[in-house]
């Protein structure tokens, strides 16, 4: 089996329980005696646990082959699932949780990394349209597991065995997986690996290309020899806030609506669990398709005009998932969140040049790291948050939680759009 195909094998492994936990939570949390807001927790141990593996990625790449690297990374995942669905307590969850995670990290580290520099375009986008394919697939798996009576406990222990097997073929077809001749450098992971609940997907990574046309054009003799806020006036501070403010709320907002969804609309507007399932698969499927199609029109519409509407978008999601009494309008609102948060990120990062290129190379490198790391946070602050209120009210609370988490991303984007531009290099 060509590494391409192991690729997109590992993605849709690695998707398919990372897209369950809001599904599975409310009968876990009942098993082990937990109140709702305890998912926090699992968002919490996931985030570092995902943080540690990528940051550790580098040093075991030196002295281990990549292909073990990432057959470790699916062993891990199957194994935390399987232990989940035997613990005996919170505190064994929280144990897979954290197990979970540093395989995710280690895992989507290693095939990203060997993608920058085996796979083409093509077959890089491909390969991240697997994972999108997966996390439309597992709730749809343990949403009519739960449905024909059979537990969470069965559910986890369905969604290990795609990993496990992946983690075997990656070893049987270890000696294809050409080494690497130099490490590449990684950006922040993202927040999907964080306990298997969150809405970001594989992490992207950089082999360290020829600079672009848009690249050399950058001034960067003009760079202040260092970045940080005292080089900056006020006005670009301020942008600068907004930008990072921007990039935590949209992918809060994002998560928060994907972990939460289903809690929602089967407590809060009475679906059923298959019916619930499927809505937060079409969830997923939206992220793919606005990514696909809104990301295409950016090349020819402009990506600041496609952001606007995006932005239009999901608070308008928002706003239709708060109307009382229609469950129509509920699953309305959450596709169209789905759809606008899709391109947000990526078309963020993509104009980030285009924002502080008058500031110079360095400014646009940390920048973009800024906001990777702000998106990160906000990943697993706002669904931690969101769970809170829930505890203290009840499901129906994720719709205000969205409109006000919506409306305070939409004022942050105002100075993102208003900022100044540098003229496109053709």
């Amino acid at each position: 089996m060509s590494p391409y195909r192991l690729a997109c094998l590992s993605y849709i492994a690695l998707a398919l329980p990372a897209s369950t936990l809001g599904l599975l939570w409310p009968s876990m949390r009942l098993s082990v005696h937990q109140p709702v807001a305890a998912l926090g927790a699992f968002l919490v141990v996931g985030t570092a646990a995902s943080v540690i593996a990528s940051l550790a990625y580098q040093r075991f790449l030196a002295r281990i082959a990549i292909s073990v690297v990432a057959a470790g990374g699916a062993g891990a995942v199957s194994s935390a699932l399987v232990l989940e669905s035997l613990a005996p307590s919170f505190a064994v969850l929280l144990i897979g949780s954290a197990l979970f995670s540093l395989g995710f990290g280690s895992l989507d580290t290693a095939v990203n990394a060997y993608g920058a520099q085996r796979f083409g375009p093509r077959q890089n986008n491909w390969a991240h349209a697997a994972y999108s394919l997966g996390a439309v697939l597992g709730p749809l798996l343990v949403a009519n597991l739960l449905s024909a009576g059979t537990g969470w406990r069965w559910a986890l222990a369905a969604v290990a065995v795609p990993p496990g097997c992946v983690s075997l073929l990656l070893l049987a077809y270890r000696a294809r997986w050409r080494p690497l001749a130099v490490p590449p450098v990684a950006h922040v992971p993202a927040t999907a690996a964080a306990a298997h609940g969150t809405a970001g997907g594989p992490a992207s990574y950089a082999p360290g290309p020829e600079p672009t046309p848009r690249q050399r054009a950058l001034p960067s003799t003009a760079a202040p020899a260092r970045f940080t806020s005292s080089t900056l006036p006020v006005t670009a501070l301020v942008r600068l806030g907004a930008a990072l403010a921007f990039c935590a709320l949209e992918t809060g907002a994002e998560s928060a609506a994907g972990i939460w969804g289903f809690l929602y609309l089967v407590d809060a507007r009475a679906m059923s669990t298959a019916g619930a399932g499927l809505v937060l698969s079409a969830y997923w499927a939206t992220m793919f398709a606005g990514r696909a199609v809104l990301g295409q029109l950016a090349e020819s519409l402009g990506a600041l005009r496609v952001m606007s509407w995006a932005v239009v978008a999901v608070a308008a999601g928002a706003a239709l998932m708060a109307v009382r009494g229609s469950t129509g309008l509920a699953v309305a609102g959450l596709l169209l969140i789905g759809t606008g948060c899709a391109p947000l990120f990526p078309l963020m990062n993509a104009t980030t040049a285009d924002r502080w290129a008058s500031h110079g190379s360095r400014a646009v490198t940390r920048v973009a790291s800024l906001q990777v790391a702000a998106s990160t946070l906000g990943g697993a602050a706002v669904p931690v948050g969101a769970g809170l209120v829930l505890n203290a009210h009840h499901a129906g609370a994720l719709a205000p939680v969205l409109v006000v988490a919506t409306l305070a991303m939409t004022v942050a984007y105002v100075p993102v759009s208003r900022g100044p531009r540098r003229r496109p290099v053709p």
